[in-house]
Order: structure tokens, then sequence, then C-alpha cells
């Protein structure tokens, strides 16, 4: 193969497993039940005038599977974090005792899964939207040194093993996927 080719393959490849890799961070931010540092990831908290992340302004802990509790480098940054995480409406409850924040991690209710179940696999078919633009891209670029002069031979396998990159990813997703709905369905 053609040094064009076998670059368009590791771009796409690089491409799919990108897909993948927000996928997961996506999946970790859904959460099953348990409480996890990963909940508040998406929590941003003025610093000094700045948007940064919670996890740099505070220690967040998970002492028990139902509560997480943060305790911030600056103790004038209580009431902050605490209005940070109202304002994320992520559904916690902030408690703040004067020293530490702590959030209840509420039980999930059997309609709360299903609507976590569908926010999964809405995710997932973004991520195989994701895979599928790559693939798309891969070809157009594939035909393209087609008609630069490429072997047909050559390009028709090049689009094979793209189309077995496709493959290969979509069933990674629905495998994770599937291992996500499982965590969130379980009681």
């Amino acid at each position: 193969m053609t040094e064009e080719i076998e670059f368009i393959l590791d771009s796409t490849q690089e491409s799919m497993e990108g897909s993948i890799a927000h996928l997961e961070k996506e999946f970790t931010n859904i959460r099953a039940g348990k409480a996890s540092p990963a909940m508040l990831g998406s929590v941003f908290v003025d610093y000094y005038g700045s948007s940064t992340a919670l996890n740099q302004v505070a220690k967040i802990s998970v002492p028990d599977a139902r509560t997480i509790t943060l305790q911030p480098f600056e103790k004038n940054m209580l009431q902050t974090i605490e209005k940070a995480i109202m304002i994320a409406n992520l559904g916690f409850n902030p408690m703040n005792n004067g020293d530490i924040i702590i959030i209840s991690v509420p039980p999930l209710t059997e309609d709360r899964r299903r609507d976590l179940a569908k926010q999964a696999k809405v995710e997932a078919e973004n991520a195989k939207i994701g895979i599928r633009n790559a693939r798309k891209d891969a070809n157009t670029d594939i035909k393209k040194l087609e008609k630069e002069g490429t072997s047909e031979d050559i390009c028709k396998s090049a689009e094979e093993e793209v189309q077995t990159l496709t493959n290969t990813f979509i069933k990674k997703i629905d495998e994770l996927l599937v291992a996500k709905e499982a965590e969130i369905m379980k009681v």
C-alpha cells in the first residue's frame, strides 16, 4: 500500500479511537447509582474571575457509595462551590457544614434509570455518527487518490480495511452501551 493510504488508515483509526474515548468519558458522567468524583466533572467554579474545574479548587472524595465530600483548598470557596453545584443542575443538594461540603447521592428511581439508559443510548449513537463520519472522510480521501492515479485494487482494499475498522469500532460501542445499560439498571 502507498504511504498516503497508510496515513489515511492511521488517521481514521485515530479518529475512531477518539470517538470511543469521548464516549467512555461521557459514560462516566452518567451516574449509575454509586457516588463517584466523576459525577462532578462538569462542574466549574468561578475562581478569582476564571472558570475553574471543581477538582482544581477542592479535594473530592467518596467515603461511601452514597456520599461525596468536597474539601475546598480555601475555606472562602465553600459558598461558591455550593452555588456552582446547584447551578450545574445535577440533581444534588449540597450541604455545607462550615468545613466541607457533603453531597448525599439519592438512590435512582426506576424512571430515572430509564432516562439515564436513554441518555447512554444517545451518547452511543453520537459516537457511532463520529465513527461513520471518519469512515466517510477516509473513503473520500481514498477516492481522491484513485482519481490521482493510485491503483484501483489498492483503493478497493483500503476501502475494505476502513469498513473493517468501522465494524470493529461500532461493535465496541455496542459492547460499551450494553455494559453501561446493565450498570444503570442494576438496583
